[in-house]
């Protein structure tokens, strides 16, 4: 099972959730998200367990634990959603299209 872990302090490592969540199982994977320039912790992160019953009783065990200052907040995570950067608005910043009404133009000479 994969689990969300949130509300995490800057100063909590991989090493950090590894030790905590393998109290309660084998633990496969842990991944603090940290941002991409700075190196800085985003504050969530994932731990994966094989395990159902284990993952379970991790869960809410740790749930609201206190760790390095701030209670976790601790659920099974959501599947990965691939369009993560989509931003909404189909791609366009500005948010209009071709025919944005901005005068001008259209097709030229072709």
């Amino acid at each position: 099972m994969n689990i969300f872990v949130g509300n995490l302090s800057k100063e909590v490592t991989d090493d950090d959730l590894q030790s905590l969540f393998s109290e309660f199982g084998q633990v496969k994977s842990v991944k603090v998200i940290r941002d991409m320039f700075s190196g800085e912790s985003k504050g969530f992160g994932f731990v994966e367990m094989p395990g159902l019953s284990e993952s379970q009783k991790a869960m809410t065990e740790l749930n609201t634990k206190e760790v390095k200052g701030k209670k976790l907040v601790i659920n099974e995570a959501r599947p990965r959603n691939d369009n993560r950067r989509s931003g909404g608005r189909g791609g366009n910043s500005r948010g209009g299209g071709r025919n944005n009404n901005r005068g001008g133009g259209g097709r030229r000479g072709w």
